[in-house]
């Protein structure tokens, strides 16, 4: 499903060129949950960033479902992260001034899907991670657990075949980590692929599978 070979990014930073993915090779298959782990600086978010279909690389070969991301159009790789990608958050990523229910409903709005659907569809995700009784709460009304399961089910409201979760429980206590942890094995075990990114080796061992990554360079790793 995932595709990587010999990919690197390379930003330039004032006078400095930082080398945030160097020569990186990594192939994951439908239906696997493989954490990504390594410390701030290592080039994690721009691995997801890439993966995501929110950046390309400056040089290698990404295929997503076998197929060069660089052969998309622009409007293509909007849907691809509309249709096939779910994101989730370390900071939610919700909008203030929307409801829990609205949050979740958007992504379906810019689909142009019907509003008979939406509302069918908006439940289920609410109801999957046990907030239907908060759907008219704004994300301030919530808890930081509580918005992250707003940040899934807006996540699984397109019904994705790609979950990638980029830290997603940085900002919980260690007993909501474990609920959102469990909601990412629940979607797993439902026939997800996960790609869970974390600095936290505990959190790391959840996943079937881990890589190690440091100074934008990939290693498999036995935790």
């Amino acid at each position: 499903m995932i595709d990587l070979n010999d990919v690197s990014k390379v930003y330039q930073i004032g006078t400095e060129k930082v080398r945030a993915l160097d020569h990186a090779t990594m192939h994951i298959y439908p239906r696997e949950f493989v954490s990504i782990i390594g410390p701030s600086g290592s080039g994690k978010s721009t691995l997801m960033n890439i993966i995501g279909c929110l950046d390309t690389a400056d040089a290698g070969v990404y295929k997503l479902d076998g197929i060069p991301i660089e052969d998309y159009s622009e409007r293509q790789l909007a849907k691809i992260r509309n249709e096939k990608i779910g994101f989730i958050f370390q900071n939610f990523n919700l909008i203030p001034k929307l409801s829990a229910w609205e949050n979740v409903e958007l992504p379906l709005i810019y689909r142009g899907v019907r509003a008979a659907e939406r509302s069918e569809r908006v439940r289920s995700a609410l109801e999957r991670v046990g907030l239907l009784n908060r759907a008219r709460h704004l994300p301030t009304e919530l808890s930081g657990g509580q918005q992250q399961r707003v940040a899934i089910a807006r996540a699984l409201v397109t019904r994705p075949s790609l979950i990638l979760a980029d830290e997603p429980t940085g900002n919980l206590d260690s007993r909501t980590s474990r609920e959102i942890i469990d909601i990412l094995h629940e979607l797993h075990e439902q026939g997800n692929t996960v790609v869970l990114i974390t600095h936290d080796n505990d959190i790391a061992r959840q996943a079937k599978r881990s890589v190690h990554i440091l100074d934008g360079r990939l290693s498999e790793v036995q935790l």
